[in-house]
């Protein structure tokens, strides 16, 4: 969320006297409360400021990124036949592991993740043809 849009918020939460205010938009979420609102501790540290906190709302664990396929061809979730997968359901990953290969114009070629998580889905199928573009996997 845009730090103008915030500040415009508290503004807003300041002129008008009331004592929270939530907003979410798609993924974001910020929830503002002036002190004495709603969730607010009975003691305010000696610090602590007399204007509205803004505090985003909990998001969730992970993004979720669909990787898709750079080129046409074939998909391999191993190495070599008989080979166990690069990855399955649930394998943590980190950014430039290898997922897959595809096989394009008799190349292999490797295809390293763009994010780090958790393998949530495999879309494509061993062994299947995938197109430009095609969802490969899709990691949380």
């Amino acid at each position: 969320m845009d730090l103008r849009k915030v500040k415009k918020l508290i503004e807003l939460v300041e002129e008008s006297g009331i004592a929270e205010l939530e907003v979410k938009s798609g993924e974001e979420a910020i929830r503002i409360v002036r002190p004495g609102g709603r969730g607010q501790v009975a003691e305010e540290p000696a610090e602590g400021p007399a204007a509205p906190v803004a505090a985003p709302l909990p998001a969730p664990r992970r993004r979720r990124t669909t990787i898709n396929a750079p080129m046409a061809g074939t998909f391999y979730a191993a190495p070599s036949p008989g080979a166990a997968p690069f990855v399955h359901l649930g394998s943590e990953i980190s950014v430039g592991d290898v997922l897959c290969v595809i096989e394009s114009m008799k190349m292999m070629n490797e295809i390293p993740s763009e994010a780090a998580g958790q393998v949530v889905e495999i879309v494509a199928t061993d062994g299947e043809p995938v197109g430009s573009g095609q969802a490969l996997f899709r990691i949380e």
